[in-house]
């Protein structure tokens, strides 16, 4: 994507995508849809056609959701704990069906699991983009009482990514009220984070978008269904949302 497309935006060389675990289920309530993943993995693969350096942070709610277990009388820290340990079964899931593809892939977990992944060492990370590997962030950030979202603002600024590619379920981006309740809701295609913040919009949460805030961090909210989508996004193509702040208005 080009600068000028966008005037708030870097040229995106570098980005993390973000994805829920509600993604890799497909039309599922819970697990890993084989077919879902597969096509994930081929929107990722047309990305690094166009030499774009590609994180991913994957979350775990097609598995277990810390907040659910807290709701259910479990300590936080532990569901936390659960959660983040699922995010390593996603982010294998992930990595298999990208090396089928032919990709070369990393999963570094700030959760250490020898056997199955390298722990995250952000200088390493930074070398695998270089060699044009996927580096897959699983483990959430190693501590509880923060989500995937945070995780993906925050390894996103570590790496020094351009931006992060936000990607949502069955939504084209970032929307003015609920769908589920307001049929009528509309697209918002062009919002800085902290209008996010106040308005109390889904786009992450607000420790993440005040930690993009603070650092100019563009986000940008797109619907994973369309299988064009990412590609269109590193094209130069306006899809979605944009959620950015202009250099004058950051501190």
């Amino acid at each position: 994507m080009a600068a000028d497309d966008h005037p708030d935006l870097p040229e995106l060389r570098r980005v993390v995508l973000k994805l829920s675990g509600e993604a890799l289920a497909g039309t599922s309530e819970f697990g890993i849809d084989p077919g879902r993943i597969t096509d994930i993995a081929g929107q990722i693969g047309l990305a690094v056609e166009r030499d774009v350096q590609m994180g991913i942070v994957v979350g775990a709610g097609n598995i277990f959701r810390g907040v659910s277990g807290t709701a259910a009388g479990m300590d936080r820290a532990t569901a936390d704990y659960m959660g983040m340990i699922a995010t390593v079964l996603n982010a294998l899931a992930l990595q298999d069906a990208l090396e089928k593809r032919g990709l070369m892939t990393r999963v570094q977990s700030a959760i250490e699991m020898q056997e199955v992944s390298e722990p995250y060492i952000r200088r390493r990370a930074m070398r695998h983009l270089e060699k044009g590997r996927v580096v897959i962030f699983a483990g959430g950030t190693g501590n509880p009482f923060f989500t995937t979202d945070t995780t993906a603002a925050l390894r996103a600024l570590e790496i020094g990514a351009d931006a992060i590619l936000m990607a949502k379920n069955s939504v084209a981006g970032v929307l003015d009220a609920d769908p589920r309740t307001n049929p009528d809701a509309e697209l918002i295609p062009q919002l800085t984070h902290m209008a996010a913040v106040e308005r109390g919009l889904k786009v992450m949460d607000t420790t993440a978008l005040t930690l993009c805030s603070d650092n100019g961090l563009p986000i940008l909210v797109f619907n994973l269904d369309d299988e064009e989508n990412i590609r269109r996004i590193l094209d130069g193509e306006r899809v979605g949302t944009i959620v950015s702040t202009p250099r004058e208005e950051q501190s």
